[in-house]
């Protein structure tokens, strides 16, 4: 039993070390590319307080903050933790129903 919930903690970190590497990999190539597009607007005489300048990163920042909330908003509320004691409260109120 103790192997089986080592390993499953294992699992679980591994899951979420490759979720926040894919967010800080999506993150490094926002930055990237957003600053490469609106270098080239500037270099090539565009007009910077133009929309279509930053409409990229606009609404590629919306994804961004979506994967952002996705990865690190679902333990504010909802964390493994609250659904242990969650459970564990209900067990204890079956349990003096019991006794």
């Amino acid at each position: 039993m103790e192997k089986y919930k080592k390993e499953d903690a294992y699992i679980r970190a591994e899951k979420r070390l490759k979720e926040l590497k894919g967010f800080y990999w999506h993150a490094f190539w926002y930055v990237v590319v957003n600053l490469f597009l609106i270098g080239m607007v500037v270099v090539n005489g565009g007009d910077i307080m133009h929309f279509g300048t930053f409409s990229t990163a606009l609404f590629w920042g919306i994804g961004l903050g979506f994967h952002a909330l996705g990865i690190f908003g679902k333990n504010l509320m909802f964390s493994k933790d609250w659904e242990d004691r969650k459970v564990q409260e209900f067990m204890d109120k079956e349990k003096k129903k019991w006794e």
